[in-house]
């Protein structure tokens, strides 16, 4: 894991990109305190600060071939990478132990070709110096970041960072209004843009070329891939055998992704997803794992207790955190300050991350993305629901319709929720994006100032999704959805940002091409159950699990917001919705931000908290100082 940048230009000196690259470093020492490199090769110059996970004395980037044609700069983890340093060695002399030299030897030899080769989460940047020529890509799911910034005189920078973008002192930082938009509506900036105009975010699959000025993006993996199971697998004939064949593939993956030379731990909550997994490290290792929790001082909203018994059932070193409103509050300048995009998510995993580190791993596993592969979100149900009422709701008259509409769209959070799913869903793939909705349509247009209240538009992914997930039944659909918006847009992004920020590498097993495609390839009713969502998942590790555990309810994790809001964060909303504050960038409307600050403190609603949360942080980082600007 590291943090990787880059400075291509036709016209600007070797001196003056090689400045703007150390900047940028410099920016992303947290992402990688071990090591750090900047080298020029021609008009590209290139730089990355590492954390060293494998072989960690050697692997020093920009990595080159020997023969001085290929330099690669690195971020992620290739879990394969010893099987495909057996199919390389004997056209490369390695050198090092490390994923990095063997993802550079598969790149010269195959170039684009070696992507869909690769497993694991990764980002990088090759430079071709025979042909003058930038590959650039990221991993299917996005899971690790490349933010990249192109100018009219055919320059190009790139980093993994956008704070790392704006520290090279060659990037604007002016807020786009329809990013604005767009993170009201999907609590996030779905990629390709971001909260900078100009700056844009490769997608998840998606690779770039770069030569003489020119930058060209295509995609070199889409949803069909993920959900076309490998050659020669074959559905489960019954439950029995698709469990059996589910553990092998759990055991798989958390094989792959627990190898390191440095230690490994993992998140541990009350819940299954990080059960399981912990479980299976235990078992697979036969060694006594790491385990981090976060709880609170409010024992309804803790999973503490759960965690620490599922601890002890699994035999960990267990190391719990209690987190109370006073130390968020005392910590939100710095939080705010370490965001990239702005967010209402992830500081549980900011926290978990620096429990990790501070307890020795360099490395945590997270049961991230089981809820997308095992229906455990509500938005299965409701999309189900949804879909099978939509023939009955067409066949009512269009002046009952808008009669309707109307009524839900001025009425409470899940009515209006429901008024934007029925106005604008044209597909199964957009109906399960809209549950993903945040700030419902009347509510999101009344917060902007009026010249930036711009018509509804439907989520970046909605069109590809609906292209290319043809025939698919709507659990695959809707598990799509989940993972190319909410997960990708949200959860990965979040925890990359949150982890690195205290240098921890955070892998995540389930968010795996091989599992992903095996499970594609199964029947539906073996993965998902309704009436118990993940009890798939509970009965491939039943044995290992605590038994209390398998019937236990699904609680989802949440942090007691909602308390806090009203307590210890108080001030610094209260602070960040006056109109001074909401007024400073003039994208808002003052009156109706401060009219929907007030409604939550009246508590006309009960679940408008994370709505209230997310729209103070947008200010904040909004308003929040950007030296950077060049």
């Amino acid at each position: 894991m590291c943090g990787i940048a880059g400075y291509l230009s036709p016209s600007h000196s070797p001196e003056i990109r090689a400045g703007a690259v150390a900047r940028m470093n410099a920016a992303m020492v947290h992402r990688g305190p071990d090591d750090t490199g900047v080298t020029t090769f021609g008009e590209a110059t290139l730089g990355m600060q590492r954390l060293a996970i494998f072989d960690p004395a050697n692997g020093h980037q920009p990595m080159s071939t020997p023969d001085g044609r290929w330099h690669l700069v690195f971020n992620g983890a290739i879990y394969n990478f010893r099987a495909l340093r057996a199919e390389l060695v004997a056209t490369h002399d390695f050198k090092t132990e490390c994923d990095t030299e063997v993802l550079l030897a598969a790149l010269a030899r195959w170039g684009r070709d070696a992507l869909p080769r690769l497993r694991g989460m990764f980002a990088f940047a090759l430079w071709d110096a025979r042909e003058r020529t930038l590959l650039l890509a990221r991993d299917p799911f996005g899971i690790k970041p490349l933010y990249l910034h192109s100018t009219a005189d055919g320059s190009l920078l790139f980093a993994s960072e956008l704070n790392a973008l704006l520290a090279s002192a060659c990037v604007p930082a002016a807020i786009d209004p329809q990013a604005v938009s767009d993170y009201l509506a999907w609590l996030a900036v779905p990629a390709p843009r971001t909260i900078y105009r100009g700056v844009r975010s490769l997608c998840a699959g998606e690779c770039a070329t770069w030569r003489d000025g020119r930058l060209t993006i295509s995609p070199y993996d889409n949803a069909r891939d993920l959900i076309t199971p490998a050659a020669g697998a074959k559905p489960a004939r019954n439950r029995a055998e698709f469990t059996a064949g589910l553990r092998a593939q759990l055991e798989d993956t958390v094989r792959a992704h627990a190898v390191a030379d440095v230690p490994v731990g993992a998140f541990l909550s009350g819940g299954l997803d990080s059960t399981a997994l912990v479980a299976l490290m235990g078992k697979i290792s036969g060694t006594r794992i790491k385990t981090f929790s976060i709880g609170f001082d409010d024992a309804g909203y803790s999973e503490a207790a759960e965690a620490a018994a599922n601890a002890r059932h699994l035999g960990t070193d267990h190391h719990a955190t209690v987190l109370t409103g006073e130390r968020v509050a005392a910590d939100l300048g710095a939080l705010i300050a370490a965001l990239d995009h702005p967010t209402g998510d992830g500081i549980n995993t900011y926290y978990a991350s620096q429990a990790a580190r501070a307890g020795g791993v360099t490395v945590a596993l997270s049961g991230l993305g089981a809820d997308e592969l095992f229906g455990g979100y509500p938005s299965f149900k409701n999309t189900a629901l949804i879909q099978r009422w939509l023939p009955a709701w067409r066949a009512l008259p269009t002046s009952l319709q808008k009669s309707l509409l109307n009524r839900w769209s001025h009425g409470d959070t899940r009515s209006r929720k429901l008024a934007d799913a029925l106005n604008h869903a044209t597909s199964p793939a957009s109906l399960a994006l809209l549950q993903r909705r945040v700030f419902c349509e009347t509510t999101r247009r009344s917060l902007l100032a009026p010249e930036f209240a711009c018509a509804y538009a439907p989520h970046p992914a909605e069109a590809a999704l609906a292209a290319q997930l043809g025939g698919a039944d709507l659990f695959m659909t809707t598990s799509l959805a989940e993972m190319r918006g909410y997960m990708t847009d949200v959860l990965l992004r979040d925890s990359d940002v949150m982890s690195m920020r205290h240098s921890l590498e955070l892998r995540v097993p389930f968010v795996d091409r091989p599992l992903v495609r095996w499970l594609a390839g199964q029947p539906t009713a073996f993965k998902y159950t309704p009436k118990h969502p993940k009890s798939a998942l509970a009965a491939a590790v039943s044995d290992l699990v605590p038994p209390e555990l398998l019937g236990r309810k699904k609680r989802g994790f949440t942090l007691p917001y909602a308390v806090w809001m009203r307590g210890p964060l108080k001030s610094f909303l209260e602070d960040t919705f006056s109109a001074a504050s909401v007024g400073r960038s003039g994208l808002f409307d003052p009156a109706a931000v401060q009219a929907y600050w007030r409604h939550f403190l009246a508590g006309h609603d009960a679940i408008e908290w994370s709505r209230v949360w997310s729209l103070g942080i947008l200010i904040a980082f909004i308003n929040r100082s950007r030296p950077f600007t060049p």
